[in-house]
């Protein structure tokens, strides 16, 4: 496998069997903060377009073991949306999949940016995203397939950052480096059987096979917005589980921003497909929760008040639903 670095791409990339004939690479530069991948935006002299591959490690935090593999499971779900009319304007097209180094090429959508600026206030959802977003996850959640890969290690990682990491008290990560305060107020709510109790129990779901096919991780950073349109990517996390925990996700990052209750409305009018809603109700609450005291922190803008009563309501609905 040719390990590709952000410092020494060009070189490396040259020794690819990618390029046209009398094509040049001009640059290839980081495209995002991506979390897990190595993300370029790669230009020649005659196209430009975004290049990805998969460690054995989280881009953000290498000393985090992850699934090489999950560069297939990302490639199978844009093959997948690319033969749904309803999809193939969210998604880029597949360019080339190199398995053996686990490498997969993408048209460049062109610069944009993501949605992170949702929870400094900065940018806020207007109702023709919200709707949007739920047309997506409609035409989504009704794809019927037999074939799509399991997923279960990159599920394994995320159980383990959902339901266990963030509610384990000697964790070793120190919250009052995020917020002066967050590692006391955390402490309640690691030390609650109850609690750990449903999460197990949420999280034991989680992890079993299911019948929809589901983003996974659909949340602000995998929402892009150029040149006026509404992206979705980073699909390596999806699987074949419940609707509600793409629904979960959802709402809990439109709570955590604070986007306007109508938005959440008008998503549940426009959204057809049967859903359960205590089930909803608990992996939103989880979400909240791993967000504010585990390692995948957020830009969120909430005082410590406030993130104690989040926390307190998620805790709530997860022990007594």
């Amino acid at each position: 496998m040719l390990d590709i670095q952000e410092h020494n791409s060009i070189e490396i990339l040259k020794k690819l069997p990618y390029w046209k004939t009398n094509e040049s690479i001009i640059s290839a530069l980081p495209a995002g903060e991506s979390n897990m991948n190595l993300v370029l935006r790669v230009k020649t002299n005659l196209r430009s377009f975004i290049l990805k591959q998969s460690k054995n490690y989280v881009r953000k935090f290498p000393q985090i073991p992850a699934p090489i593999t999950r560069i297939e499971v990302e490639h199978a779900f844009y093959e997948l949306v690319q033969n749904e009319k309803a999809l193939s304007d969210f998604s880029p097209k597949v360019i080339h999949f190199d398995p053996e180094n686990y490498i997969l090429l993408t048209e460049d959508l062109g610069e944009g940016s993501d949605f992170l600026e949702l929870y400094s206030g900065k940018k806020q959802l207007s109702l023709d995203q919200i709707r949007q977003l739920a047309n997506y996850l409609n035409t989504l959640h009704e794809i019927q397939t037999d074939s799509f890969p399991s997923n279960l290690e990159m599920k394994k990682l995320n159980h383990e950052h959902i339901f266990n990491f963030p509610f384990e008290e000697n964790n070793g990560f120190d919250l009052n480096s995020i917020q002066a305060g967050l590692q006391e107020i955390s402490l309640p709510f690691k030390r609650n059987q109850s609690l750990k109790d449903a999460l197990k129990k949420l999280g034991t779901r989680y992890l079993a096979t299911g019948k929809t096919l589901i983003h996974g991780d659909f949340y602000p950073a995998s929402w892009l917005e150029i040149n006026g349109k509404l992206k979705i990517i980073d699909p390596e996390f999806g699987f074949k589980g419940d609707a509600e925990f793409d629904l979960g996700v959802l709402f809990a990052h439109l709570q955590l921003s604070k986007q306007p209750q109508n938005l959440k409305e008008e998503f549940l009018n426009i959204y057809k497909k049967d859903f359960e809603q205590k089930l909803v109700d608990q992996y939103e609450s989880v979400e909240i929760m791993r967000r504010l005291i585990g390692i995948a922190q957020l830009p969120v803008d909430l005082t410590i008040d406030a993130k104690k009563k989040l926390l307190e309501d998620a805790t709530n609905l997860l022990t007594h639903s």
